[in-house]
């Protein structure tokens, strides 16, 4: 049974989205899996999180019991089937069930962060995932379109340079997109590349910020460490070493997923990159001034991409400003070249996928 087949049978009712500041309601759409688990449990933590709401197509009940034990003001819920459920008979229906679960699950969410999906594995690009995560973010918009339209979406599945404008442009379908209010996660970039930085610049990791620009995928992925702060950062690196850094930024989720063999991808680490994004969103959304992150966003920034990560602030109602590129260096103008290069197939691919659907 697929996700797309529950979301078909979700119902249509449109649930109260909750604006009160004192609320923070938060779903995690594949929160039993490799990143939703740890995620879910980063969220447990996060003390402007009032509810963790975990929904998979399976476990995630058991997962919602474990973090329902963790000493923190948060509440929990586990939407969809424990294993017996799932592998047994005594659910007649299990796509109704599931469905059911799933609009319980999205029902008054104020943000919504998706990193279901298939994982890479050793060989894989992020596009040799796109058939089937492609669907399943089609159908997670009609979700979502149902339940919680006003809700702020954070879209972690790959590969996002094509899932997020897909998802996109099934909202525009439901009649209710907001592009204030969908964003590509790519913070994982810019934790990468504040790690690998700060460890060959001898710096304070925690006290590095880098932008990352462009998407979420090889060339595309543009850290600018030109804008690194605090000042003189890129002046303690050689040329050398800053082609070796852009170049390790762009492959780390390669890394990974060659150092785990097969065993899976980048999971904790997207787990805190993913509830960081999310934070700053639940901050956004009560009202917290100045805050800003780089985001997987529909702009003009980029003519030529109708799809390309940038610093965004971020809020009430979501992206009050895009907040641009910021003046390049000479080597990155050519890897931003690149990087256009690589979104522009991904992005018409991802709009021509939704405009093929009947």
């Amino acid at each position: 049974m697929s996700f797309r087949a529950i979301v078909r049978k979700a119902t249509s009712a449109r649930a109260f989205h909750s604006s009160a500041a004192a609320q923070a309601k938060v779903c995690v759409v594949g929160g039993a899996g490799g990143i939703g688990q740890p995620l879910s449990l980063l969220l447990k933590l996060d003390p402007n999180v009032t509810h963790v709401s975990v929904f998979d197509m399976v476990g995630a009940p058991g997962v919602a019991a474990d973090l329902s034990h963790v000493d923190t003001p948060a509440s929990v819920s586990g939407h969809g089937m424990n294993l017996k459920q799932f592998q047994g008979d005594e659910i007649e229906d299990k796509a109704a069930f599931q469905a059911a679960a799933f609009d319980e699950a999205l029902q008054g969410c104020d943000v919504v962060v998706i990193p279901a999906g298939v994982p890479r594995k050793p060989g894989m690009t992020r596009q040799d995932l796109f058939e089937v995560n492609a669907s399943l973010n089609a159908s997670f918009a009609d979700a979502v379109a149902k339940n919680c339209p006003k809700a702020f979406v954070a879209i972690i599945s790959n590969p996002v340079n094509s899932t997020v404008p897909i998802f996109a442009e099934q909202m525009k379908k439901n009649g209710c997109y907001d592009p204030k209010r969908v964003f590509g996660v790519t913070t994982l970039d810019i934790v990468r590349a504040h790690t690998f930085v700060a460890e060959a610049a001898g710096v304070d990791v925690t006290e590095i910020k880098i932008p990352v620009v462009g998407g979420h995928a090889g060339a595309s992925i543009l850290p600018l460490l030109s804008q690194a702060t605090p000042a003189g950062v890129k002046g303690k690196l050689s040329q050398e070493q800053v082609e070796q850094l852009t170049h390790r930024i762009q492959n780390g989720g390669t890394e990974v997923v060659n150092a785990k063999a097969g065993a899976g991808s980048a999971t904790l680490s997207m787990a805190k990159a993913g509830a960081q994004f999310a934070s700053s969103l639940i901050k956004a959304l009560k009202g917290e001034p100045g805050v800003v992150e780089c985001a997987y966003v529909e702009s003009s920034v980029v003519p030529e991409c109708q799809w390309f990560a940038t610093k965004v602030r971020i809020g009430k109602d979501g992206i009050e400003e895009n907040l641009g590129l910021g003046e390049l260096d000479a080597f990155e103008q050519v890897k931003f070249k690149e990087a256009v290069a690589e979104l522009i197939p991904s992005i018409v691919e991802g709009v021509e996928y939704v405009e093929g659907k009947k």
